[in-house]
């Protein structure tokens, strides 16, 4: 069998000192192999966006293990840890964070321009991204040209373009209508169809239960971790 995606084992994050003191994270253990879809479900204050940021390896436990792809990212130095950040994983946040003034072929090249990666492939590997997402025609486009969804749709082939073995999307639909929030979803059906690695933070459940599994937490521990399949039998 393969090596996890992803390997946390008895992770605490404690925030402060003394009486300030917040213990976001604790003994948070999971596992999740590649090709699954994972929602992390929680209601603010449970640690979810605590959980993300350390999944993301944007920072870093107080005590605890965690592996990205076999590796212990606790063990990594600013450069590698950037380095694994752009490699290894995708990020999709609620904002969209595109570049204005650019049009979406660009801003899905950024993170091959930052690896360094010749203008001719980042342009065909960026077409071939939007085209995943069903957005090929709208390459030439700004992002104010857009809308919401085709937004947030040019930041997943940008979550996409690098190959990732983690597509890591935090409240991806919160600043979606109903209508693009479904189109971002149907995008993400067929990411995990074709095998992609997804772990979607949210509080939405109509987005929750499009994921194979969920995973609740509340107050900093795992309170629920099912496949959706249970849920439905039972």
């Amino acid at each position: 069998m393969s090596r996890p995606v992803l390997d946390v084992r008895d992770v605490t994050k404690v925030y402060g000192m003394g009486e300030a003191t917040v213990h976001a994270l604790r003994g948070v253990s999971l596992t999740v192999a590649r090709g699954d879809y994972v929602a992390v479900m929680g209601s603010s204050g449970s640690g979810k966006s605590t959980l993300m940021n350390i999944l993301g390896a944007l920072d870093v436990p107080s005590s605890g293990s965690y592996l990205l792809g076999g590796v212990d990212v606790s063990g990594l130095a600013d450069r590698q840890l950037a380095l694994a950040r752009n490699r290894l994983i995708g990020f999709i946040f609620q904002s969209f964070n595109l570049i204005p003034r650019t049009t979406a072929l660009a801003n899905v090249e950024l993170p091959l321009a930052y690896a360094g990666m010749k203008a001719r492939e980042r342009r065909r590997r960026a077409l071939a991204a939007l085209g995943l997402v069903g957005l090929a025609d709208r390459a030439r486009h700004e992002p104010n040209q857009l809308s919401g969804g085709q937004q947030q749709r040019v930041a997943v082939a940008r979550a996409l373009v690098t190959e990732p073995a983690l597509l890591l999307a935090d409240e991806p639909t919160g600043n979606l209508d109903t209508h693009s929030t479904e189109d971002v979803l149907n995008v993400f059906d067929q990411l995990s169809a074709a095998g992609r690695t997804i772990v979607l933070i949210t509080h939405e459940p109509e987005v929750s239960a499009r994921a194979k599994r969920l995973i609740r937490l509340i107050d900093g521990r795992i309170v629920q971790d099912v496949r959706q399949a249970e849920l439905v039998v039972r």
